[in-house]
């Protein structure tokens, strides 16, 4: 089953987004139990650049399992976040691979 985790970042932590970026990666590469990281990126501002956020897709074999890894996070840890949310998902169109 397929999960969306979408955080939004507590106003003015740029510094610490980029301070914990390297850590946040690692983690999202690193092996999980019950989960597979399908997609992920940062949520940007309207200027195209600036972070303000995240989008994890991930999937898992249920909600504890995500819940549990969103908590794990280096970004979730250190209270970069302001709101997270974890939402099942059915994909339905598109193509994993396209880039």
């Amino acid at each position: 089953m397929y999960f969306l985790i979408t955080s939004l970042d507590r106003p003015g932590c740029g510094e610490l987004r980029r301070g914990l970026r390297p850590a946040h990666l690692d983690y999202l590469h690193r092996s999980h139990a019950g989960l597979t990281v399908a997609l992920a990126g940062p949520l940007l501002a309207d200027d195209g650049t600036t972070m303000t956020g995240s989008l994890i897709v991930v999937d898992a074999l249920d909600h504890e399992v995500v819940r549990r890894f969103s908590l794990d996070d280096p970004f979730k840890k250190a209270g970069l976040f302001e709101t997270t949310t974890i939402r099942r998902w059915k994909w339905t169109f598109g193509n994993a691979d396209f880039k």
